[in-house]
Order: structure tokens, then sequence, then C-alpha cells
């Protein structure tokens, strides 16, 4: 057991050494745990500032009352245009929406006439699209009720109450995504080069005549990256996520860290085994990258899987980036225990073990092709 520790030891200190050697690499650490959670969340398909025109034939009070309602924080302050600059400003994208008020739009509402308002969408912004119609919709609604006096009747008050997240800001969800984005990719990258690198290096063979075995080198390697990775992510949630972008941290910080240790050994485990079938670092990439976003694709970060077709979600259903992200919204944003995420733990666990002892296998292969 000394033996086994301190040939650990050794090897976990030879790949500090060569990590932090590569300034780019550390360049890009940094830069996805800072930078990139900043720009991602920043960068929300959420409604804000969006350009509306308004062109009014009225000028009439209840057509301003309309034009006031519209304003922050989901649009701009609409701007007063002609019909012409109004279509040249949706033709270079300057403007999202477009009102035309027609004329005797308020005296024909007073009558009952139900006067027509022309709204242009630019449809290429989806998201904006469809959410700032339904905003528009219901201000309209709103003031024309206002205006002439008439509510609806309703035979229950709803009492709406906002769980997790008060505002509903969908900001809010996004640092974890890209936390958990970076930590796997990150991961991947730096797991499965330490093996490549030890082949292209020629420093595999140095390793074979030492007195270590190969289960010591895959954990130096799993354990000295994911390290790194853990110190960085944690780090990223408290003081970028947390405390720079005002996400709530709802949970426990030490689960959260204790379910990235288990993720960290799932995904390293992965990296190594996928590392054994590429012999070069551009084969590696060319299959990390695919791999990668296909993963985040189907883990519930930036679409619900509820969207999805039911093939899609039983065949990623227990990947661990899928369970990760489930674990991680649970216990950040919603305050869940051990007791709500035990389960998301021991898949995350079981499939860790399974990458574990396939690039075990796959790695002494390797070694004994080496030697």
């Amino acid at each position: 057991m000394k033996t086994f520790l301190t040939n650990l030891h050794a090897l976990i200190r030879k790949e500090y050494r060569s990590l932090f050697a590569d300034l780019t690499m550390v360049i890009l650490i940094a830069y996805m745990f800072t930078g990139m959670v900043a720009s991602q969340t920043k960068a929300s398909s959420e409604l804000r500032n969006v350009a509306v025109a308004v062109v009014d034939y009225d000028r009439s009070i209840l057509s301003y009352r309309i034009r006031d309602a519209i304003g922050a924080p989901y649009f701009l302050m609409p701007e007063e245009t002609t019909p012409q600059q109004a279509e040249i400003g949706m033709d270079k994208g300057n403007y999202v929406f477009t009102l035309e008020f027609p004329p005797n739009f308020q005296r024909d509402v007073q009558l009952g006439r139900r006067p027509k308002v022309l709204l242009q969408v630019d449809a290429t912004r989806m998201s904006q699209a469809g959410i700032g119609t339904g905003y528009i919709s219901q201000m309209f609604e709103r003031e024309i009720r206002n205006f002439i006096g008439v509510q609806p009747p309703l035979p229950v008050t709803p009492v709406v109450r906002m769980r997790y997240n008060a505002n509903a800001d969908n900001a809010y969800q996004i640092p974890t995504g890209a936390i958990n984005g970076a930590i796997m990719l990150l991961l991947m990258l730096l797991v499965g080069s330490a093996v490549i690198r030890e082949r292209e290096r020629g420093t595999m063979e140095h390793l074979l005549v030492m007195p270590v075995s190969a289960a010591e080198i895959m954990l130096a390697k799993i354990i000295s990256n994911g390290v790194v990775i853990l110190l960085a992510s944690t780090l990223s949630l408290y003081f970028i996520a947390h405390l720079a972008l005002g996400m709530p941290i709802n949970g426990s910080i030490a689960l959260f860290v204790a379910g990235t240790v288990v993720y960290l050994f799932s995904v390293a485990s992965m990296a190594i085994m996928l590392a054994t079938f590429t012999p070069t670092m551009p084969q590696f990439s060319l299959l990390v990258l695919p791999l990668y976003l296909t993963m985040i694709m189907f883990s519930g970060m930036h679409t619900s899987r509820n969207n999805m077709p039911q093939t899609a979600q039983w065949i990623s259903e227990y990947w661990p980036s899928t369970q990760f992200y489930q674990f991680s919204q649970s216990v950040v944003a919603r305050g869940g225990g051990v007791e709500i995420v035990w389960h998301n733990l021991v898949i995350m666990a079981i499939t860790g073990a399974l990458f574990l002892g396939l690039a075990l296998v796959r790695f002494r292969k390797m070694l004994e092709k080496q030697g």
C-alpha cells in the first residue's frame, strides 16, 4: 500500500508539471470557467431591450398609452418612424417589431368597431419573436380594457408563487449549464491528451521500465486533472456565477462538490477509454468533440428533455452529463439534499466504474503493444 501511494504521488507530481508547463491550456481553463460562463449568461435568449418601431396615424391618448406600456426591461422605448423607414429598419435588422396604428384608432375602439393594428415581427429571431408577440398582445389587451373601463369577470383569483427563481429569469440556469459543459470538455481534453502525449513524446517507454502499474498511471491522470477542474469549477460557481452574476445558490456547496467529484471520475474514465482507441491528438479531438456536443445536447442543458423523441430520452438517460445536469439543478437551483439526488450519484458512480474497468483493460493492452 505504501509503495502504491508513493508511486501515485510521484506520477501525480509529474502530471502537474506537464499541465502547468502548458501555458495555453492553463489560460483556456481560466477562460472557460470565467469569461465563457459570464459571456453565455449575458447572451441569454430572453427578451431584453428589443427594438420596436411605431407608425402612429392616430396619435391619440390610447395609442400613446399603449406605446408607453412597451418599455424596459423587455423592450426599448418605441421609436416613432414612417412606414418607409420602418420597412428599411426591418430589412436591416434594426427592429424586431413594428407597430402601425390606423387613423381614428381610439374613436373606433370607443365605438366598438374593433379596429386592426398591424404588428410586423422579424421571425428570424425566433425566441424573441415568439415571446415578444405574446407580451405585446397582453399589453394591448390590458391598456384597452383599462382605457374603456371594462374588466373581465373572474370567478377565481389565481395566486402565483415562483419557486427557486422568483423573477423567472432564465439566465439563472445558464451559469450552471456553462460550468457543467466546461467541466466535461476540459476534463476529456486534459485526460485524453495526457495519455496520448505520453505516446507522442515517447515517454510511455520510460513509464514501462518503472516499477508502476497500469492502474497507478491511469489513476494519476484522473486524480491530477480532476483536482484542477474540481477547484476551477467550484471557484467559478461561487465567485463568477454567484457573486459576479448574482445567481442564487439554494443548496449545499459541499454536496455540489461531492457530486462533481463523482462526475469527474466518470468523465475522466471515459476520456482514458477513448484515448486508447486513438493514436494521435487530432484523431482524439475528432472523436471527442462530436461526442461532447451530442452528450450536451441530450443532457437537457439547452433543451428540455421532454421535447426530445422518446428514443433519444431512453438512450441518453444514464449518460454522466444527463445525470450531472439533473443533479446540479436539483442542488444549486432547488436546494435539494442527498435524499433527492442520491440516485444521480449512484448512476454516475456506476457508469464511471464501467468506464474505468473498460479503460483499464484497453490501457493495459495499449501498454503491452507499446512495450
